[in-house]
């Protein structure tokens, strides 16, 4: 069984700018957004991907992956996805032991920047960067298939990271 373990961040400075050592440019779509369940189709510069996760267990989720034909995601994407696209630009950034992904959003979520960090266990003791701001981790309204039909330039207050 697939499980994702991750703590996600508000992002307060640019100091991580400079020290990714990849970029990928992400387009991304739910076919479902139920709280018990999302499918999400994900572009990521030339690979797409069907992603399923379950509910989330305080840090924990069930997740399955599958590569997909990207003409095919970009037939979901067009056809069958409910709200907004997610567009963002994704950074790889290493501190420490781990890898931290710094999304840094476009399009209807334009002002967004977080950062996640994936765990081998819900314990695991993780180094905070500089850079890192308010833990968000769980906030319903910092969940991508939540940002589609809540976009970030709707929302009344942006938060001060």
């Amino acid at each position: 069984m697939g499980t994702e373990i991750e703590r996600k961040f508000l992002v307060r400075s640019p100091a991580w700018r400079g020290k990714s050592r990849r970029e990928i440019e992400i387009v991304q779509g739910y076919l479902s957004t139920d709280a018990d369940r999302t499918i999400r189709v994900r572009i990521c510069d030339d690979r797409a991907v069907l992603t399923i996760k379950g509910r989330p267990q305080g840090l924990v989720r069930r997740e399955f992956e599958y590569e997909i034909p990207v003409e095919d995601a970009r037939q979901l994407l067009a056809d069958f996805c409910e709200g907004q696209l997610i567009e963002k630009r994704r950074y790889e950034v290493p501190v420490d032991t781990h890898l931290w992904e710094v999304d840094v959003f476009s399009g209807a979520n334009q002002g967004l920047v977080v950062a996640e960090v994936e765990l081998s266990r819900p314990d695991e003791k993780v180094k905070y960067p500089s850079w890192i701001g308010d833990e968000v981790t769980g906030e319903v309204r910092y969940y991508n298939a939540r940002l589609v039909e809540e976009p970030y330039r709707d929302w009344d207050e942006h938060p001060t990271p």
